[in-house]
């Protein structure tokens, strides 16, 4: 008889083959998405039945080509080993603006050529010349709208959220979270001052940064986070690490931050006393911490909540949504998170949903824990927020047993 166990395929085996193809793709999305960036505008806008003058064409085509060529370039530069802002500045520039194009000719080169076509109209270089200029113009519009999203003072977010563990005493606790505020090539000093200013005027308890201070080290943009040295808070001013620390240098943000008056939440809590109650306040390095080859720096849940008493709500801080499985399966009753941008950028948070659970807003995961995802105070790389406003985040904590008034 012959023995099946034997000629069967470990799963390690079976799977190995499509893993490898998958890893042997991924390779090349670096190399493959910027030619789409670039090529699929160019075809829309000059060769989809235009008919432009050869001189038109010749010189779009070598704008786009510049581009091509000149973004990955602009950005090894101002991101890669010599960390060269104006560089940056040029190749996050192009990113953003070629992603926006990207998609507004994929979008309108269909709807609107079909649209067109449904109202009779018949002329192919009539229509196809529509969609050029249309497109160009909600590029235009779309960037500078975009540009000035970015740079403005986030709005402040306001939102109740009850947690069914809170205490009568800490009923109205306010908790602002700050996040992702990327301090990086383009000065944002006035900006940050600013964003500070609106924070001190909330009156809250606690100030939570939710990591990805900056993109830099902290000699190198200490003049745009010192304004985080004024922000006040009643009780306390945390934060937390996020994967952008980690790829510089995190230990002297870590410092920096000690030195502005911020109490890190490196694996560890606190106690936030209010009316008789207690809240524990706990935080966890960044997910991606591990890898960095830091000592001391990984994400250990245990760790923050180690000496807590079980029996009271918890509050964390977590970087990275994802991590809210985790702290689902520990019972925390609040996680507070940012990393998503809200995508920043439409339609690109579809791709944000591929490696986290929730781009924005708040959830509920687990049989008790809710989890908020803030769009982000700043910007990461492209000067734009299209669709997805950064947020400065008002949280008031109810508890389902408010203090009666007297």
């Amino acid at each position: 008889m012959t023995n099946t166990s034997n000629t069967r395929p470990a799963e390690g085996e079976a799977h190995a083959p499509r893993q490898s193809r998958l890893h042997r793709l991924m390779r090349y999305i670096p190399l493959i998405a910027p030619v789409l960036l670039w090529a699929v505008p160019c075809w829309v806008l000059l060769y989809g039945g235009q008919h432009w003058p050869l001189p038109v064409t010749l010189v779009g085509t070598a704008l786009f080509a510049l581009g091509l060529i000149g973004m990955p370039l602009a950005m090894v530069r101002g991101h890669g080993r010599r960390q060269q802002d104006w560089a940056a500045i040029i190749g996050d520039t192009l990113l953003g603006s070629s992603w926006v194009l990207f998609t507004w000719s994929v979008l309108l080169g269909v709807l609107l050529r079909l649209a067109l076509t449904v109202a009779g109209v018949e002329d192919g270089q009539g229509r196809a010349r529509v969609v050029t200029w249309t497109v160009l113009g909600v590029t235009v519009a779309l960037l500078a709208w975009g540009y000035a999203e970015a740079r403005r003072v986030p709005r402040v977010r306001r939102l109740d959220v009850q947690l069914p563990r809170l205490g009568a005493g800490l009923d109205g606790t306010r908790v602002v979270l700050i996040t992702d505020t990327h301090y990086g090539p383009l000065d944002r000093a006035r900006w940050s001052a600013r964003v500070c200013e609106t924070v001190n005027t909330l009156e809250a308890d606690l100030v939570c940064h939710t990591g990805d201070i900056a993109d830099g080290t902290a000699q190198r943009r200490r003049a745009q986070a010192a304004p985080l040295g004024t922000v006040r808070a009643s009780r306390a001013r945390v934060y937390v690490t996020g994967n952008h620390e980690y790829y510089t240098e995190a230990q002297g943000w870590v410092d920096l931050m000690d030195e502005l008056g911020w109490e890190p939440l490196r694996n560890r809590h606190l106690l936030l006393e209010r009316g008789g109650d207690t809240l524990v306040v706990a935080g966890v390095d960044d997910v991606t911490a591990e890898s960095s080859g830091l000592a001391g720096h990984r994400a250990h849940l245990a760790g923050a909540l180690n000496g807590a008493d079980p029996d009271l709500p918890v509050l964390l801080l977590a970087h990275q949504p994802k991590f809210v499985d985790r702290a689902a399966s520990a019972g925390i009753d609040l996680q507070l998170s940012g990393h998503t941008h809200g995508g920043q950028i439409w339609p690109f948070h579809h791709l944000v949903r591929i490696d986290q659970p929730v781009v924005a807003g708040l959830s509920h995961h687990g049989t008790r824990t809710f989890l908020y995802t803030s769009r982000g105070t700043g910007f990461w790389g492209p000067p734009f927020r299209v669709f997805a406003p950064s947020e400065i985040t008002l949280l008031v904590l109810r508890s389902p047993h408010p203090p009666t008034s007297p």
